[in-house]
């Protein structure tokens, strides 16, 4: 299960409507619970660097994930997860989302955006020890005042 506040979770919604007909894309940060799963404490927003088919696909740029990195540790938090949009297509992992997913123990938050308006949030949880042995699961979404709220003057958001 991953939790995250309704105002975090209404926000990387937003994005996704933002950016519509392009795939947006953004980093979780919080912490990881164990069995209880990741809880997001705080969403940053990242570009996409994909110019060649930014309609149906996504890249965070290196440097841009090392600063988050960076931000995150300095606020305490891990990288918990990534979420990105899917212009008119299902809340539904592609191959090319497993493909290029590396993070394990992270959530993968996909939201379905059609004709501009955010639909169906899903996320997957990425298990397995190697790119090998990697796996996607199902993953519930909890949204609610239980995620940590963190100043908005502390966002980092771009």
């Amino acid at each position: 299960m991953i939790r995250i506040s309704e105002e975090d979770y209404a926000a990387l919604r937003a994005h996704g409507e933002e950016t519509y007909p392009y795939e947006c894309c953004g980093v979780l940060l919080g912490k990881a619970e164990g069995e209880a799963g990741n809880r997001v404490s705080l969403i940053v927003r990242a570009g996409n660097t994909r110019t060649d088919s930014a309609h149906n696909r996504y890249n965070i740029a290196p440097q841009e994930l090392v600063r988050i990195q960076r931000q995150a540790r300095g606020l305490g938090f891990d990288i918990v997860g990534f979420y990105h949009s899917h212009p008119d297509h299902p809340a539904q992992w592609s191959q090319t989302d497993f493909a290029e997913a590396h993070w394990m123990g992270c959530s993968y938050i996909i939201t379905s955006v059609e004709k501009g308006k955010a639909a169906l949030t899903n996320s997957f949880l990425l298990h397995g020890t190697s790119e090998e042995n990697k796996t996607f699961h199902d993953e519930s979404i909890e949204v609610g005042a239980t995620a940590v709220a963190i100043a908005s003057t502390e966002r980092g958001e771009a």
